[in-house]
């Protein structure tokens, strides 16, 4: 026998041939050589990081690698002040990043949980019961409804079978199994009827089977392995901060290298160089933005967390508000992932909209004709297994999905079924079947002994010979049934037909199928998994933000397509991409072409959205996925930012995730897009501030160098500078709200650098404004005869004032200044003040004083240096409205 062959397209014997196994089970021998040969039926752990290597991986970063330097230089040096400043800070970002950081990833351990079960199988003709995690391949299992599949299996017999896939697949229904089929080797997974897989429920029925792949070996396992070594993709931040960094480094290491040679040549001592070494790495590296970035993001994450949006990775704040593309699981994200009939159809093909949703009795029946609506409410409601009804304050129901759903429906209109069944008492009944396809209970109604039928169209239509219309019941129109029931498949419905009607039954007759015959066929009625209320607004909304959206889901490409339509995402059927075109894709080149092509993708197996990711990817997007099954634990894994549904969501899908969404909404994705570009807008306010301040300080220390002067700021100095009144302002700058346009502009291009043309131009005004004013006023006052530390003195103050004024210009890159009310960020204002006064504090402080080497100055001098200080909101105010005519194309006109 070839062993190529899957086993879905094999027939019972074949599978027990090949699998060294019979019926009456292996032997207790066999079965521990093989436990040895294929090992225990778990799944892999994924390697987890320990808190002292997440600590260490904090320093991982070009621009603490020059602080470090800096630090070193420093203390060979015995400059003490300089070096502790310069740890203090390090130590401290490693703590906050360390502390934000440290959770484990517990991927594979989640899956883990979904097979760790007993089970019953039969070794040697004996039914024993044992651990899961001793399953192997020839094992013969007895299953039961309501039990978890421990392993992939073929089955061997089945009773009534269905079973829930919808956390591999993604079919939102339950799927029936038959044991006796044969199946095409290509058949998708989410049709091999005649196999269980490892982590599905069995929803309904009874079965034996054998065990074919236990473990790594499982689908469930392939799907384990693919997230515990699949290499996690950078974070958008995390990308451009790295370009970012890399470019400050090489800056500075090659302003250093020019400045120490002009140094030297001016004849200054190498302790003297090192010391200008030292200022000049404390200047142009922003200390504060680790800190920033980290306190940034922290309060996008509690933001999020408002909205329904939690966060498990830090960096994932800004992922979201990056992402070009969102590919969106169907099942449980964009439905609420309970069928609900939504439409009753008349045989003469009258529609009648059933509103509301899920396990909800509330919404109406849109119906003109309420005796007819009454014959096809008792018919839903008598041949039902289902429970629905109250317990305390909510609404509760088992049972089958569909005699759920129908019971629901026939609530709506009044109809209960414990009261229905006190007016017309059961007398018998024929369960659901899926061999049969229908169910049918007889009933005493008014005296007459009645049948009521509801099951698959063409089983109830071989029942009726009448079928109701508003005028009364007619003879049936058989074709006009199977066209209208057709109609209703191809808008993604499932169909199902409601029949009734009088029966001749003997006392000493058994109720069956022979008695159903000459019914009247009342209604068909189209059931779905509908849509949440909000997920068309909020796919509108990510389109007027720029992003792309596409469904990806493991159902049926009519469904998924319905499903779409009504979405907004597709209005033609053809062209839905599904997993068995991709799989048939020629090359790498054709599956990226049709992923590309595609916003609704249908019948897609778990490794397949995988590969749609990629090809995103490969196409340059940055990718968000949404899903709540553990068939879509990859795709999580691999996109930019992976999005779990936190109510539905499987373990696994959760703990892969980046983000949470606790409502299960769609919509919540919005806000998290809108926190997400506010997070990354408040990093670049913090870069630009701390950047033009910084380079306002190269500045000022280049043009005294090429003077001649003195060093007009001690690295002492400098430090103060950047870390406690600049940092005091750039925290308080993280918490600034959102402008208001963040979802009207489109994504940022995932090429686009952190230093773009806007900010290089912003950064290059401000700091020669700064560094040039602040220049001329130590220039001068040396002139006048005052001492170096009295120039310095002022020449600090006059820094710090800037910083404060510039901390404003900061808060928007478009918005004047004066357009912007102070109050909504009222920690900015109250910082600004706040850092003012912490330096005045210092220059009476005789300790602090004399570690900075300042001391205090009379009114009109500070009056005189904030004059000065309003230089630099004028230059910016100027240069906004240059970039305002520039963007608007008055440029061009102009010409």
């Amino acid at each position: 026998m070839n062993d190529s062959v899957p086993f879905h397209s094999l027939s019972v014997t074949q599978t027990l041939e090949r699998l060294k196994s019979s019926e009456h089970g292996l032997s207790q021998q066999q079965a521990a050589k093989r436990l040895q040969q294929y090992g225990h039926n778990r799944l892999p752990a994924g390697k987890k990081s320990g808190l002292l290597k997440i600590f260490l991986q904090q320093f991982k970063n070009p621009l603490i690698y020059v602080l470090l330097a800096a630090a070193v230089l420093s203390l060979s040096i015995a400059q003490w002040h300089d070096a502790a400043f310069i740890f203090a800070v390090l130590l401290i970002n490693a703590v906050i990043g360390t502390i934000q950081e440290f959770s484990a990833q517990h991927s594979a351990d989640a899956l883990q949980q979904m097979v760790t079960t007993m089970c019953r199988v039969l070794r040697q003709g004996e039914e024993l019961e044992i651990d899961a995690l001793s399953l192997v391949p020839g094992d013969i299992i007895l299953l039961e409804s309501g039990e978890r599949i421990p392993a992939d299996l073929r089955l061997l017999s089945s009773h009534n079978l269905e079973v829930s896939e919808a956390a591999l697949t993604g079919e939102s229904l339950p799927v029936r199994k038959n044991a006796s089929v044969q199946l095409e080797p290509n058949t998708p997974l989410a049709e091999r009827s005649n196999m269980l897989f490892a982590g599905t429920l069995l929803d309904r029925g009874r079965a034996t089977a054998v065990v074919v792949a236990t473990g790594i070996h499982t689908e469930l396992g392939s799907i384990a392995s693919v997230v515990t070594t699949e290499r996690l993709p950078q974070a958008p931040l995390l990308i451009r901060m790295q370009r970012f960094t890399h470019l400050i480094t090489l800056i500075v290491a090659a302003a250093a290298v020019l400045m120490a040679i002009a140094a030297l040549l001016q004849g200054m001592t190498p302790q003297q160089v090192f010391l200008l070494a030292v200022a000049l790495a404390v200047s142009a590296i922003p200390e504060g933005l680790p800190v920033a970035l980290t306190i940034a993001l922290s309060i996008g994450m509690r933001r999020m967390a408002k909205r329904n949006v939690i966060v498990r990775q830090l960096v994932a704040v800004e992922s979201l508000g990056s992402c070009t593309f969102i590919a969106t699981d169907k099942t449980g994200t964009l439905t609420i992932n309970q069928l609900t009939a939504r439409q009753i159809t008349l045989p003469s093909g009258q529609h009648w909209a059933v509103h509301g949703e899920g396990m909800s009795p509330e919404g109406e029946i849109e119906s003109d004709n309420g005796a007819l609506l009454d014959r096809i409410c008792v018919a839903a409601v008598l041949p039902n297994e289902g429970f629905f009804g109250r317990s305390g304050e909510q609404w509760v129901s088992h049972g089958d999905a569909v005699d759920v759903a129908f019971l629901v429906m026939a609530h709506k209109a009044g109809f209960i079924r414990a009261e229905l069944l006190n007016l017309y008492p059961e007398q018998a009944v024929i369960p659901f079947e899926s061999e049969q396809l229908f169910s049918a209970s007889l009933n005493r109604v008014d005296g007459v002994t009645t049948a009521f039928a509801k099951g698959a169209v063409e089983k109830i239509l071989s029942m009726c010979s009448q079928m109701a219309t508003q005028l009364g019941d007619v003879p049936l129109d058989a074709n006009r049934i199977e066209a209208v029931a057709g109609e209703m498949a191809q808008q993604g419905y499932r169909v199902l037909a409601l029949a009734s009607g009088e029966v001749s039954l003997q006392p000493q007759e058994v109720f069956s199928r022979e008695h159903l015959n000459g019914l009247v066929l009342l209604a068909l009625v189209g059931l779905i998994d509908p849509l949440r209320e909000q997920s068309r607004p909020a796919i509108a909304a990510c389109r007027s933000a720029g992003i792309e959206v596409a469904m990806v889901t493991g159902d049926h490409p009519l469904t998924a397509f319905a499903i779409a339509r009504e979405l907004g995402l597709e209005h033609d059927a053809s062209n839905v991409v599904t997993g068995l075109a991709l799989k048939q894709a020629a090359s790498q080149a054709d599956f990226d072409r049709q992923v590309g092509q595609g916003h609704v993708f249908a019948r897609v197996e778990p490794t397949q959205k995988l590969e749609i990711v990629r090809a995103l990817q490969r196409q340059g997007h940055f990718v968000a996925v949404t899903g709540d099954g553990a068939n879509d634990a990859p795709a999580l894994q691999a996109a930019e930012v992976g999005v779990a549904m936190g109510k539905s969501g499987t373990d696994v899908a959760r703990e892969t995730a980046k983000l949470i969404i606790t409502d299960d909404n769609f919509s919540s994705i919005v806000s998290g897009i809108e926190q997400g570009r506010v997070a990354y807008a408040n990093v670049r306010k913090v870069i630009f501030l701390l950047i033009s301040t910084g380079a306002a300080e190269i500045v000022l220390i280049s043009l005294a160098l090429l003077s001649g002067l003195p060093l007009p700021l001690l690295p002492v100095q400098l430090l103060w500078l950047n870390l406690v009144t600049n940092g005091i302002q750039h925290i308080a700058l993280t918490f600034e709200p959102a402008e208001g346009d963040e979802l009207s502009r489109p994504p940022r291009k995932p090429t686009e650098a952190i230093f773009n043309r806007l900010m290089i131009e912003r950064v290059l005004v401000s700091a020669l404004v700064i560094g040039l004013v602040s220049f001329l006023l130590f220039q001068s006052l040396l002139g006048q005869g005052y001492g170096v530390d009295e120039a310095r003195n002022a020449t600090l103050l006059l820094m710090v004032l800037f910083e404060n004024i510039h901390a404003f210009n900061s808060r928007s890159e478009s918005l004047s200044v004066f357009r912007h009310n102070p109050f909504r960020n009222g920690l900015l204002l109250a910082g600004a003040i706040a850092a003012q006064l912490i330096h005045i504090g210092a220059m009476y402080t005789p300790w602090l004083a004399q570690v900075l080497q300042i001391h205090p100055v009379s009114l009109a001098q500070w009056l005189q240096l904030l004059t000065l200080a309003f230089s630099v909101m004028l230059a910016m105010e100027l240069h906004k409205l240059y970039w305002t005519w520039y963007r608007s194309g008055s440029h061009r006109s102009a010409r």
